[in-house]
């Protein structure tokens, strides 16, 4: 493992913030919740606040949410709809929703003062099957090479056209990356998942992703024509094209350095990571399904939101515990196991990144 200051240091986690989570593709979240112009959420990294919103083009957009004035914050609702253009509550500055500045009180008075040089700051934002990323970066990495192992990839799933129908936020008392390792194996899984070991026995992997920003592969699920729910049985149809032997895998990975994503043939699930502390993490989880069965009378998804409730938060368990083993003068970093190989990928892909080559 690494050294205890990659978990528990300022330092440490001030660097990451400046060269990892300014600098990578980070997700904010699935289009489905901006669906119509004006509509927005708010998205937060380390001490940036971010407004995504829907212009009236269609186009999704982010802005820095702060205003151009004297950098007030624009906005303090989480999630809702912009009605006429985004105003800033301390001096009414208003701007359309492509950030342009329209409305300015009292500045025609100021000499040279124009509005077209005072709009909203953009931030560089990317679409990738139906999910949002942004980049805080000035130059970002363009998202089609950054992202080029992954395009394509997941496209049986159609999953643009799903929508949520559950969000749960846990506040973790662990670092980020201790997530990210406990996600990637399932060494751990007979003694602490024996209903997910169960429905995927734990040796039944296979990582077809195994260096770099993306990690992970599928699992091969012990019930034909099941998923992962509280009764091993699927709560609703297969997604878009999955077929075949696709029908009988749950696919698990990690996107560096703030997603993970886990495709079943009924829905989707994504956890989004966002850092807090050194010893602190929010993740946000969502449960994903199609529209049409979403809509049908007899819909119920308690199965899968229920088992991966009850799974995250025997995860969330192992992972503060491990936090505070290792915040410990007593801490001396182990060996990983065989079946921990994901852990090595993600620590290299993770030194990489905070010595700014990665």
């Amino acid at each position: 493992m690494l050294e205890q200051e990659y978990y528990t240091s300022d330092e440490v986690f001030q660097k990451e913030m400046d060269l990892i989570f300014t600098k990578k593709w980070l997700f904010a979240g699935h289009q489905s919740r901006i669906p119509e112009a004006g509509d927005f959420f708010m998205f937060e990294v380390g001490k940036e606040s971010l407004i995504v919103t829907r212009d009236r083009e269609g186009r999704v957009r982010a802005f820095f949410n702060i205003c151009r004035h004297r950098g007030a914050r624009v906005c303090s609702e989480r999630s809702g709809s912009f009605v006429g253009g985004i105003q800033c509550p301390y001096h009414a500055w208003t701007y359309a929703l492509d950030g342009r500045l329209i409305g300015a009180p009292h500045m025609e008075e100021v000499k040279g003062f124009q509005k077209e040089s005072y709009p909203l700051r953009p931030v560089s934002i990317a679409t990738w099957e139906g999910l949002i990323f942004v980049n805080l970066d000035d130059r970002p990495e363009p998202f089609d090479r950054s992202f080029a192992p992954l395009i394509g990839k997941f496209s049986q799933w159609n999953l643009e056209e799903l929508e949520a129908v559950h969000r749960t936020t846990y506040e973790v008392e662990a670092n980020w990356k201790l997530l990210f390792q406990n996600y990637s194996e399932c060494y751990h899984c007979p003694s602490v998942h024996p209903v997910l070991n169960k429905l995927t026995p734990y040796r039944n992997s296979i990582n077809d992703l195994e260096e770099g920003p993306f990690l992970g592969g599928p699992m091969k699920m012990s019930m034909e024509g099941g998923s992962m729910t509280m009764s091993g049985q699927r709560c609703a149809p297969p997604l878009g094209d999955v077929s075949g032997e696709a029908l009988d895998l749950v696919y698990y990975y990690t996107i560096f350095p703030s997603l993970f994503l886990s495709f079943h043939p009924d829905y989707v699930l994504v956890h989004r990571a966002q850092p807090i502390a050194p010893d602190q993490t929010k993740i946000i989880c969502e449960w994903y399904f199609h529209p049409e069965a979403i809509s049908d009378a007899s819909f119920d998804p308690s199965g899968a939101i229920e088992f991966w409730d009850m799974t995250n938060r025997q995860d969330w368990h192992l992972c503060a515990i491990s936090q505070q083993g290792i915040s410990s003068r007593g801490y001396i970093p182990g060996p990983y196991s065989e079946m921990e190989s994901q852990l090595a990928a993600f620590d290299r892909e993770y030194l990489r990144a905070l010595s700014g080559k990665g």
